[in-house]
């Protein structure tokens, strides 16, 4: 899979960290907001079916959520603990599409992968791995996030933790569906040897 297609989804999310970082947080959901919402529609207009944009959707929610709060109580202590919130969420939008069996990155997968494999438990799997990934990564930048920031840590680390929460997850989407493919392909092929 092309991580470039992951990155999309997350395109919102930097809109709103860069927004918020230069001009203040409500800009930042506001622009979170927009290209979200951007892209969402231009994935309908597409023909993406609406089971392939959790994160999409996800996405929206979240800005929508704070959005409101931002623009009706400006002076929210949200507005602290948005970059933690952010991770929540987007930590429950993957472990949640687990649970109820349709990993996030399975549509993500479907835009970019021959319809005859869809199918298989081998797709299905990778898929559950990958956004198991995720999951952590986003999972650990939260909690990383949420306890250095009660305990007044160094602002090196939540950098760390973001770098270390992303990176994981992206050398990991990048590199587990061709490994997979590969044994895939092996077994196949060492089951077709008449012994």
């Amino acid at each position: 899979m092309g991580f470039t297609a992951y990155l999309r989804g997350f395109v919102p999310w930097i809109v709103a960290g860069v927004v918020s970082g230069v001009v203040d947080w409500r800009w930042g959901a506001l622009g979170g907001l927009a290209s979200g919402l951007l892209l969402l529609l231009q994935d309908v207009r597409r023909g993406v079916d609406l089971g392939a944009l959790i994160l999409e959707a996800s996405t929206v929610g979240y800005f929508v959520v704070v959005g409101a709060v931002s623009v009706t109580h400006p002076d929210s202590s949200l507005r602290d603990h948005s970059d933690v919130l952010s991770f929540v969420w987007l930590g429950a939008t993957a472990w949640g599409s687990l649970a109820i069996r349709h990993p996030f990155t399975l549509g993500i997968a479907k835009r970019q992968t021959p319809r005859e494999y869809w199918e298989m438990p081998a797709f299905l799997q990778v898929n559950n791995r990958i956004t198991g990934a995720w999951g952590a990564g986003f999972t650990f930048i939260a909690v990383s996030l949420a306890v250095g920031s009660a305990v007044d840590a160094p602002a090196w680390v939540g950098v760390t933790a973001h770098v270390v929460g992303l990176a994981g997850p992206i050398v990991f989407t990048k590199v587990y569906p061709e490994r997979a493919q590969r044994r895939l392909l092996e077994a196949q092929g060492a089951a077709a040897v008449p012994r």
